[in-house]
């Protein structure tokens, strides 16, 4: 099982900021995800919260050693919380974002996340959740 987790405000892609974010929409996003990991015979489990404790609650439910493709957003510049709970939890995450953080302004430059993360993939567009989830394909 791998699981797509994604934090505040992207469920507006598609209509947040087009030219930074695409056009597609979360839903256009995890429908693909959904294609190419059933033609994988891979299972995919999708979450989606805007609040960084409901995040949290849902990552501490997951088995350890999880797989997981992570969108944290803006908590990815601010959530400690979220940094620790990844460590706590002991999972495999790759961190995407859409946007390329670090050509972006100063405070999205860093991330708490990367540190513990497997891997970390930006700046490709919604493409970057295609790539996370065929390098875990992949290594099966």
């Amino acid at each position: 099982m791998i699981y797509v987790v994604n934090g505040p405000n992207l469920i507006l892609l598609g209509r947040r900021e087009p030219k930074i974010y695409g056009n597609l929409t979360l839903q256009d996003i995890n429908r693909d995800l959904e294609e190419t990991a059933f033609a994988n015979n891979e299972e995919i489990k999708f979450f989606q919260s805007n609040s960084e404790g409901a995040i949290i609650d849902f990552l501490q439910e997951l088995p350890k050693g999880a797989k997981i493709i992570l969108n944290p957003g803006a908590l990815a510049h601010t959530s400690i919380a979220l940094r620790d709970c990844i460590v706590a939890i002991e999972a495999e995450v790759v961190e995407v974002h859409i946007s390329n953080i670090f050509s972006r302004e100063e405070f999205r430059r860093n991330s708490y996340i990367s540190s513990v993360a497997k891997g970390v993939i930006c700046g490709l567009g919604s493409e970057v959740y295609h790539l996370a989830l065929i390098w875990f394909i992949e290594r099966e």
